[in-house]
């Protein structure tokens, strides 16, 4: 994964350097088809998501169809075609934080954010997903954002840990 030292580099850089460095990944990872899972993993770390014209660009360095890239990234629920905010919230939907609330923590979320799921916020802060087990299932629902987990989440604590991050 992207260091926040890398991320801010990678940040800096105009579109032409994230190409260059793209193309420096396809070659060390010898633009094998067995390696394009890895490769759009480091295109998205790049370029923060993969629009069509990353997608076309990969294509045509590893001499794939298009729909081979975009079949490959639409079936992996971590590759995103949307650009995400700074804090990725993700709601856990697995049995023990759906009976335990889950369902209600996401309403608020939904009604907060002003959200759906799977969409992002206007200012580009937050963008809200539904995730199946976080692993934390004895002190549920659970919440994440960026990674960091969030346990016995109601849907009165959704403001304030929201708030936090503002």
């Amino acid at each position: 994964m992207i260091t926040h030292d890398e991320r801010c580099k990678v940040d800096q850089m105009t579109d032409e350097e994230r190409y260059r460095l793209l193309e420096t990944i396809m070659e060390d990872y010898q633009h094998r088809e067995s390696n394009l899972i890895q490769i759009l993993h480091m295109a998205q770390a790049i370029f923060g998501y993969l629009p069509p014209e990353v997608q076309h660009f990969i294509a045509q360095k590893m001499d794939l169809p298009n729909s081979k890239v975009n079949s490959v990234l639409t079936f992996y629920s971590f590759f995103s075609t949307k650009p995400k905010g700074k804090y990725t919230v993700g709601i856990c939907l697995g049995t023990a934080c759906y009976v335990r609330g889950g369902k209600d923590v996401l309403n608020r979320l939904r009604e907060v954010l002003s959200v759906d799921v799977g969409e992002t916020t206007n200012d580009k802060m937050f963008t809200l997903e539904v995730m199946r087990c976080i692993g934390a299932c004895g002190l549920a629902p659970a919440m994440s954002v960026n990674g960091k987990v969030y346990k016995q989440v109601n849907p009165n604590k959704v403001q304030a840990i929201l708030g936090m991050l503002r």
